[in-house]
């Protein structure tokens, strides 16, 4: 894989067959995720907010439709930050809030870095360079099955923090924050055999999860995370991982990273009125209209669209079901 911020689709396409078809999967539909913006409608009725993303939308001589954010014109950027409060925060405020939950998981600050200020005025981070230490019975597995989530994550710079979303500056592996930058390199430093590593990654992304409104963002997000574990295994292990595995887990993320409105829980736009039609004991048609009660009352739970799928991976939903199950992403909020 190429490396560099933007990630092309024709070389998904080229390089990994059937991954970016998956990459595009959305599991609580059972069709693909849908572009939920109107910023590409000049382009077709093919592109139009509610229309499915495709690959051959995206690909081919589509192949630079989608890019991030930095890339973009600068006026759609402000378009998008005002319409769908689409805002990207700096690499060093992504790594000093990912901090804070590690130094309350390890009970202790700088784990992986230290926060520093730089000569330029902005702000950064000096890597610890030193193997991460365990102790007061965590362990490496522990902190690699912790699950953590990321809310309404954009290009998830909080879990890939492949490049900074405000600079487009590319982040070597070595220098990275994200949530799974950060479980990766506690594997890449306890691990040393393919097989186990390849388990334990599935494992950090079967623990790793985001939501996202638009469907552009959803799938560079998608994408950055598998580049980065394809960049990981790489730089471990000399040489890519098989078809298979980034198939597996290129199938893990399209169900961990996945479209909902957030204030929701449900499928982008999908709450509104029902019209149910009826015939009477007299043979008169009656029509009864019904609006959305979450959407009328605020609710998150007594919504009428389609609530988000999300998949349990833990070896208690295996255990019970000998597989992993699908849930409702509400049914985690209590009531």
């Amino acid at each position: 894989m190429r490396t560099g911020i933007d990630i092309l689709e024709n070389e998904l396409v080229a390089q990994y067959p059937d991954v970016l078809e998956i990459l595009l999967r959305d599991h609580t539909t059972q069709k693909n995720i849908f572009w939920a913006t109107n910023n590409y409608e000049h382009l077709g009725t093919q592109y139009n907010s509610d229309a499915y993303i495709l690959p051959e939308l995206i690909s081919g001589e589509n192949g630079n439709i989608i890019m991030p954010r930095v890339h973009k014109d600068k006026v759609l950027q402000q378009s998008r930050s005002k319409e769908m409060a689409e805002v990207f925060t700096p690499s060093w405020i992504c790594n000093a809030q990912n901090n804070l939950i590690d130094n309350a998981w390890f009970g202790k600050e700088g784990v992986f870095n230290h926060e520093k200020a730089l000569s330029d005025g902005t702000k950064g981070w000096e890597v610890n360079p030193d193997k991460i230490c365990f102790t007061k019975g965590k362990t490496w597995n522990g902190y690699v099955r912790d699950t953590r989530l990321e809310i309404a994550c954009g290009e998830a710079p909080y879990i890939a923090s492949r490049y900074d979303s405000t600079t487009g500056k590319f982040i070597p592996i070595q220098k990275r924050i994200g949530i799974l930058d950060r479980k990766l390199r506690v594997i890449n430093e306890n691990v040393d055999s393919t097989g186990e590593w390849l388990k334990a990654a599935q494992t950090a992304y079967k623990n790793t999860y985001a939501f996202e409104w638009q469907g552009d963002s959803l799938l560079l997000a998608r994408e950055a995370m598998l580049a980065t574990f394809i960049e990981n295994y790489t730089v471990k292990f000399d040489k890519e991982p098989l078809l298979k595995s980034i198939q597996y887990v290129a199938y893990i993320i399209s169900w961990n990273v996945w479209q909902m409105d957030g204030l929701k829980g449900v499928i982008p736009n999908s709450c509104g009125s029902k019209t149910e039609t009826t015939v009477n004991l007299f043979g008169e048609t009656e029509t009864k209209h019904t609006f959305c009660e979450g959407c009328e009352k605020g609710n998150i739970h007594k919504h009428n669209g389609k609530y988000a799928l999300i998949k349990d991976w833990t070896a208690k939903a295996i255990k019970a079901r000998k597989t992993s199950i699908k849930i409702r992403f509400i049914d985690l909020i209590k009531k």
